[in-house]
């Protein structure tokens, strides 16, 4: 028996000796807590996909946020559900529209840092991420479901024209930094030319630079009452299959002013927070979704795993891989613990 072994890395895995080293650490700043609000609601609503969270009426929107504070996380990220839609989303950037009547309130009376959703899925009464070019208003009213097929598309341009629209209703209301996470061409160059023009030249942007047709949105659509009424979102969202292109479109939205870099979904893509860690200097985000919530969720009631070791354990890998900022729905529950 070798009892001369020089090298013993288990030294440094006693208890009072393993925090001192530990390479990785997770702290309530690093986290975002998504918030949804209402305007159709009058009372919070569960969220059956996504236990332990709820849609809140605007007039919760302060209670809400203030019960975040609490547990020592800082930002909030706020989804709205307005109070009717159609085909151009344009309660999107009403003056009086949820999220900008929920981010007055909540900045006039709360500490919390504020950044809001922009984009049009929940806005538009087919569901998808902007107006549609005349093929696609075609296959709506028939109801079509081939997916990307038979000329399904957004209008990407006009769709940038709205999104101008929102990010500065946003910032007009107190937002101190907004998310356009619908990866349309050149949606961040022209909200920061819309936030510069209307003289919000300190509101950040915090782009959807790197995110992918993903199977893990489902309870999100149920929360945001988001879903496509029909055919699907690969003709704008990114493909799984693709590493190399996330890189590239992220340096797209570097070129046009970006301030922060999100991945998403986060779990199956930390090959690509590390790739971003990497190349750029920005902060990198990345956005643990609501399907890899629902996951551990589901698990934990069957008692199949340990519900905050695991969630714990996966904000770590995501923290390792790079992220700077984490927007996940178990904030709340892990932040205290830290």
């Amino acid at each position: 028996m070798n009892t001369n072994l020089t090298h013993r890395p288990r030294r440094l895995r006693k208890d009072r000796i393993r925090g001192l080293v530990s390479e990785t650490s997770l702290e309530p700043s690093d986290f975002i807590a998504p918030v949804f609000v209402d305007a159709t609601a009058e009372e919070r609503v569960p969220i059956e996909s996504m236990p332990g969270h709820e849609r809140v009426p605007i007039t919760a929107a302060v209670p809400r946020v203030e019960e975040v504070l609490e547990t020592g996380v800082e930002a909030v990220m706020l989804f709205g559900i307005p109070r009717s839609k159609d085909a151009e989303g344009t309660r999107a950037w009403a003056d009086d529209g949820v999220v900008q009547e929920a981010t007055r309130r909540i900045t006039a009376e709360t500490d919390a840092y504020v950044i809001t959703d922009v984009c049009l899925c929940e806005y538009t009464a087919h569901g998808h991420c902007g107006p549609l070019e005349t093929g696609a208003r075609d296959l709506e009213g028939e109801r079509h479901s081939s997916g990307a097929s038979g000329g399904l598309t957004v209008d990407n341009d006009a769709t940038l024209e709205s999104l101008e629209r929102i990010a500065v209703s946003h910032a007009d209301a107190g937002a101190e930094m907004v998310a356009p996470s619908g990866m349309m061409d050149g949606m961040v160059g022209a909200i920061r030319g819309a936030l510069d023009d209307a003289g919000h030249t300190d509101v950040a942007v915090m782009s959807y630079a790197a995110k992918y047709e993903s199977a893990f949105y489902g309870p999100f659509r149920d929360a945001a009452d988001g879903a496509p009424s029909f055919g699907d979102r690969r003709h704008y969202q990114m493909d799984p299959a693709n590493r190399r292109e996330a890189t590239r479109e992220v340096r797209l939205d570097v070129e046009q002013g970006a301030d922060v870099l999100m991945v998403k979904p986060a779990l199956p893509y930390l090959d690509v927070v590390s790739d971003l860690r990497r190349e750029f200097d920005h902060p990198v985000a990345a956005y643990n979704v609501s399907g890899e919530y629902a996951m551990l969720q589901a698990a934990g009631e069957k008692g199949w795993l340990d519900l905050e070791a695991a969630a714990l354990e996966s904000l770590l890998s995501i923290k390792r891989a790079g992220a700077d900022l984490i927007l996940t729905y178990f904030a709340e529950d892990v932040a205290p613990r830290l």
